[in-house]
């Protein structure tokens, strides 16, 4: 990307040109189910006492990773939101105003669209978890599943 797409930013809002290149590598490990297709439906955060059932796919070979999960009430997932775009710098998320720093934000719009949700493990599989507590779009990329101690969402 190397032009700065400014025809649909909002009052206020700045976006950068990105670095051309990049300086690490992942690998998607899965693939998140849930009940939204458009980003407007979605929610701004998860309920895991009362949201909606999700599935959380994981692929092979990382499938030996769940042992021992179903011990865990809580898990942080890691997930990246790749239908976001990822030069601004300043938003204005309510057409407020005035911006705010993308990283003053839980905005799906950031440099590294990143997202980290606590959720609640309500059944494990095979290589399948259901949760409650989750916030994407259906066919989100995973990223991470890490045990959760302590907080909940």
């Amino acid at each position: 990307m190397n032009e700065v797409g400014t025809d649909d930013l909002r009052p206020h809002e700045q976006a950068v040109v990105p670095p051309q290149g990049f300086d690490a590598q992942l690998w998607f490990i899965g693939r998140i189910r849930t009940p939204w297709t458009r980003r407007g439906d979605c929610p701004h955060r998860g309920d895991a006492a009362d949201g909606p059932d999700c599935r959380i796919e994981l692929f092979e070979p990382w499938v030996p990773g769940l042992t021992g999960i179903e011990a865990h009430a809580n898990l942080q997932i890691l997930y990246w939101m790749d239908r976001a775009r990822r030069d601004l710098v300043l938003q204005n998320p309510k057409f407020g105003e005035r911006a705010t720093g993308t990283f003053a934000l839980r905005s799906p719009v950031r440099p590294n669209p990143i997202a980290s949700s606590v959720v609640r493990l309500l059944a494990v599989e095979g290589p399948v978890l259901t949760v409650r507590g989750l916030d994407c779009l259906d066919g989100t990329s995973l990223l991470d599943i890490k045990a959760a101690f302590g907080a909940m969402a």
